[in-house]
């Protein structure tokens, strides 16, 4: 057994995965170390076999190793993480699950359940839990608090899915209305809980497999991830007073638009993604780090980024900037093999979402075509004609054999017509 501090316990946590342990917790041991906060963290086990028997045998005590590029030189930071408290297993022990609703002191719920986890089954039934979803578990540990007459919850949900927090919030007073649960208590649900939508943006890539890392014990729970971390909570600035991350280094920030951050990330991150796997594939590339190192891919990726994307968002420059800058050192992040072919799943519909907006946007502020997203766009097309495509068979078999007028016309695919862009894109496809 491993010795740790007694916290007091303040974080309920659905999910035992690496993500949260890389991203959440490791939030937490950095808060506890650099100020006052002196929190633990519960976590609970929202399916019936996980990962919570090993971190009891470890008493919840494991390390975190974080590698990546900093400042230009290949890095390695590790912490060992002792605020987790104990684990609840629901589906082994529903009353101690419920019990959590009996402890003042907990103030905040963090899940990470899956984009799939946060949704509202109409044939879950009250009497069946544990068997019914995550936001059903919420709502009976709700009820118990309501009934108890204390206070409710802040609520940071990672899952990825856009306005997480509004859609946990919606499933929590659907289930209320099925079971019956009383207009009392819906009210107490909207009126005394906060429901932050989140966004994160930490690559957390978990148990190291086949490698030998220097650890100060044997931990069979170790974690990994890149150095790089974002956390953008949609919420009230006050939260901070309970959770002081203000008083840290940390990449948090709380502010009342989180959409401008999602469109950032959307449009830089992924969409530096997107507008360049087509082609780098189409060029024998197999890594995001391959293409770095590429001298062609490299400045194709950049002119993308900084002359064509970056000119569309409407956040200060200085922060775009930095935003991409770490971007692009994630990319080139050698503790991480990143492979394209991992990436093209589904490139048109993600074309769609991440990279069109950009084409677009930059066509009207400026008059002009962006002629490097235009030329992903051709490389996106002839990839789907010529190269290796993963994706729906017969978005394959339609873009394989349509012509190029055909493909920009079909509202189906991009939600209006690209005809304007047929001259173009001709030029640059090789059938």
């Amino acid at each position: 057994m491993f010795e740790k501090p007694i916290r007091c316990e303040k974080v309920i946590q659905f999910g035992e995965g690496g993500f949260l342990r890389g991203f959440v917790d490791w939030m937490i041991q950095v808060t506890n170390e650099a100020t006052d906060f002196n929190a633990s963290v519960v976590v609970v086990q929202p399916i019936e076999n996980g990962m919570c028997d090993k971190l009891e045998e470890q008493n919840c005590v494991y390390t975190h190793v974080m590698r990546g590029m900093k400042n230009g030189v290949p890095t390695v930071e590790k912490k060992v993480i002792d605020s987790l408290s104990r684990t609840v297993q629901p589906y082994k022990d529903f009353g101690a699950y419920l019990a959590l609703a009996e402890n003042p002191d907990f103030r905040f719920i963090v899940s990470n359940t899956t984009e799939s986890g946060i949704v509202f089954v109409d044939t879950d039934k009250m009497e069946n839990a544990p068997h019914v979803n995550f936001p059903g578990k919420v709502t009976l540990l709700l009820k118990k608090r309501f009934d108890l007459g204390l206070p409710g919850f802040i609520f940071l949900p990672c899952e990825l899915i856009d306005k997480n927090g509004a859609a946990l919030c919606r499933c929590i007073v659907d289930y209320a209305k099925l079971w019956g649960l009383g207009n009392d208590f819906i009210d107490w649900v909207k009126t005394e809980n906060i429901f932050c939508n989140t966004l994160v943006d930490r690559i957390v890539t978990g148990y190291p497999k086949g490698e030998t890392l220097d650890l100060d014990f044997e931990d069979n729970m170790v974690n990994t991830s890149e150095l790089f971390h974002l956390w953008v909570i949609e919420g009230p600035k006050e939260i901070t007073k309970e959770f002081p991350f203000d008083k840290t280094d940390l990449n948090i920030i709380v502010t009342d638009n989180l959409a401008k951050y999602r469109t950032r990330k959307v449009r830089i991150l992924n969409g530096a993604h997107t507008s360049m796997i087509p082609y780098a594939m189409l060029c024998g590339l197999e890594t995001v780090g391959d293409c770095l190192k590429d001298e062609t891919m490299s400045a194709f990726l950049k002119a993308c980024i900084f002359d064509e994307i970056i000119p569309t968002l409407d956040l200060p420059e200085e922060e775009l900037l930095d935003y991409a800058n770490n971007v692009l050192e994630r990319f080139q992040n050698p503790f991480i093999r990143h492979l394209c072919s991992s990436i093209v799943l589904n490139s048109v519909s993600k074309f769609k979402v991440r990279v069109l907006p950009s084409l677009l946007e930059y066509k009207a502020r400026k008059g002009t075509l962006p002629k490097n997203l235009v030329f992903s766009l051709a490389k996106l097309i002839e990839f789907y004609k010529v190269g290796t495509p993963n994706d729906d068979k017969d978005v394959m078999a339609y873009m394989k054999n349509a012509s190029i007028g055909e493909i920009l016309a079909n509202k189906g695919l991009w939600d209006e017509d690209l005809s304007f862009l047929k001259g173009e894109i001709e030029q640059y496809v090789n059938q």
